[in-house]
């Protein structure tokens, strides 16, 4: 075997010198290499090869095969002019292939711009579990046992995970936590998705994001609230935004009122509801150990979808979920 493996090596790389052109090349590449060729040929006679010689016989052979292959290439290269690339040429006349430019969610783009506007405000940013049990959801908030926002049909509550386990219905819940863990005076913000079991429409949504502010301090009022939101739609939506509240009802809080905004939707101005609010109630003061005599607050909650659908025009809140490229890419 170590005498056939020679002459192939010596044989080929002759032979090789000679070849000018690629039919030749490729004749000689099919005789040597090729899976029927002549190195193939003589693999099976390593069964005959003494075992205190196979390590040195094999080694052999792997050399013998670098070397045509090695020389093989060398000879392409210079047959051809290129290396041993086997693609079809390219035709630089077809049309290049166009790739889409991606772009941001457009309820992250809002998010995005809605941070630093509290942000500049005085307000941190604050986040918490979206699997929420119901002293956080409920019971910290104020809200009854027999209050039909607790009703299983009104909440996500999840199997296996113990009676009161549930999705948030509301960012409410980063509040309650925040207080827990801090002293005030504080002013926070959180942004996220809540869930409720809302039957899809233009206007509904089963899973839906908030933001939630929330600021505990000595001597805070309804002036601080309202003045605040105002800064807010002046900033997002313009200097002819106004803001105005009618008297509503929450648990949490108390006096409670709905926000809306007067904004520009598709060149005119329009009253908009986009939340709540109010003052914090007296009842969350304590359960979170603040002395409500000592300590008031406000708490407002908008809708992200309601905001940016408003300043985008957008008619249906279930086209912002259906991942049409097309529709989405209108707000890059």
């Amino acid at each position: 075997m170590l005498e056939a493996l020679q002459e192939i090596q010596e044989d080929g790389l002759n032979r090789l010198k000679t070849i000018a052109d690629a039919d030749s090349l490729e004749q000689w590449r099919v005789e040597f290499l090729g899976s029927n060729g002549r190195l193939k040929d003589v693999m099976p006679m390593m069964r005959d090869v003494p075992k205190e010689q196979k390590p040195e016989i094999g080694k052999l052979l792997n050399q013998v095969k670098q070397a045509l292959e090695s020389a093989f290439e060398e000879a392409r290269q210079s047959v051809t002019g290129s290396s041993t690339d086997t693609s079809q040429p390219v035709d630089v006349t077809e049309p290049g292939t166009s790739f889409q430019t991606g772009c941001r969610h457009v309820i992250t783009r809002t998010i995005e711009e809605i941070i630093p506007i509290f942000g500049r405000m005085g307000f941190d940013l604050a986040h918490g579990p979206e699997v929420e049990d119901e002293w956080h959801n409920f019971i910290a908030l104020n809200i009854p046992a027999d209050h039909p926002a607790r009703s299983g049909s009104e909440n996500f509550y999840l199997a296996g995970e113990g009676a009161d386990r549930l999705l948030r219905s509301q960012t409410s819940t980063v509040q309650i936590r925040v207080m827990e863990q801090s002293e005030p005076p504080l002013k926070v913000i959180s942004v996220g998705r809540v869930y409720r079991p809302d039957t899809h429409d233009a206007t509904h949504y089963s899973m839906f994001h908030q933001v939630e502010g929330l600021a505990i301090d000595r001597n805070v009022t309804m002036v601080d609230l309202k003045t605040t939101l105002f800064q807010f739609a002046r900033a997002y939506f313009g200097p002819e935004a106004q803001v105005r509240m009618r008297p509503s009802f929450f648990p949490f809080t108390e006096p409670s009122a709905e926000v809306d905004m007067y904004m520009p939707i598709k060149g005119t101005m329009q009253w908009v509801e986009l939340g709540g609010c109010g003052m914090v109630d007296p009842n969350v003061l304590e359960a979170v150990g603040y002395d409500p005599e000592e300590w008031t607050g406000y708490a407002f909650g908008l809708g992200i979808e309601r905001i940016a659908m408003r300043k985008f025009g957008i008619a249906d809140i279930r086209w912002l979920y259906e991942n049409q490229s097309g529709f989405l890419g209108q707000f890059a």
